[in-house]
């Protein structure tokens, strides 16, 4: 890639980053390129994303993570846990942005916790929590229940599956944040009883416009207004074997 076209995509990235109420300086560019580099180079020997030209990973990633940020859910030093995050998105964006937030990442497999780590590592972020283990059982454990003001996903499962998996993290008043594509009404209807059993409601929609891209995003916001029932989430695999 030669350097024009490198800063063409690191002034998409600033610019993206600034219509979504983001003010980057250079440290924060310089993690975004830093954490790319990482992300390809570990791409090489396994399957982190099918994605690695600079700029579809400014947009595709960096920037469709990061565009909740400018609705003020997210707030300084808040904790924040990104259930089953694979290659860091959208918890490692939300940190490059908003170095105060408390972030946990959490994944099942070790050798993904082992990358997320060298990109903390790599970033100098020396307060990032790495969980390794299922949803479902990290879910049982008292010092992650109900803890965090924030849970937030970018998964590819089912709502009603993605809200077992990541309600039961979020304390009383806090939030489920969740990045899904534009065909979302679908899934909302069938996630009503879902909502009803966890204890929360859902607060809105937002559509994301991302540069250069034609397809549209959607930003699902949810409030937590009563605890989970202990019993959830169910056992690992049985949320998305029978959601609820």
């Amino acid at each position: 890639m030669n350097s024009e076209t490198s800063t063409e995509n690191i002034d998409i990235l600033r610019n993206g980053l600034v219509s979504f109420g983001i003010n980057p300086d250079e440290i924060m560019l310089d993690r975004f390129e830093k954490y790319r580099e990482i992300l390809v180079e570990y791409n090489k020997v396994m399957n982190l994303t099918g994605i690695t030209e600079q700029k579809e990973v400014y947009i595709k990633h960096f920037l469709d993570s990061v565009a909740i940020l400018k609705e003020g859910y997210i707030k300084d030093n808040m904790s924040v846990i990104d259930v089953g995050t694979g290659a860091g998105f959208p918890g490692f964006p939300y940190k490059i942005c908003n170095p105060t937030l408390k972030l946990t990442l959490l994944d099942s497999l070790n050798k993904r916790i082992n990358f997320l780590k060298a990109v903390g590592e790599g970033l100098e972020f020396e307060d990032i929590e790495y969980v390794h283990g299922r949803a479902e059982d990290i879910a049982k454990d008292k010092n992650h229940r109900e803890k965090y003001d924030i849970s937030t996903a970018r998964a590819v499962a089912n709502l009603p599956v993605l809200l077992e998996l990541c309600v039961p993290y979020v304390k009383i008043g806090g939030f489920f944040i969740c990045l899904k594509g534009p065909n979302v009404d679908k899934e909302l209807s069938e996630a009503k009883k879902a909502m009803n059993i966890l204890g929360v409601e859902m607060v809105e929609k937002i559509d994301v416009s991302l540069p250069d891209e034609e397809l549209n995003h959607n930003i699902l916001v949810f409030k937590k207004i009563k605890k989970t029932p202990n019993k959830y989430p169910r056992k690992a695999g049985t949320p998305a074997k029978s959601p609820l």
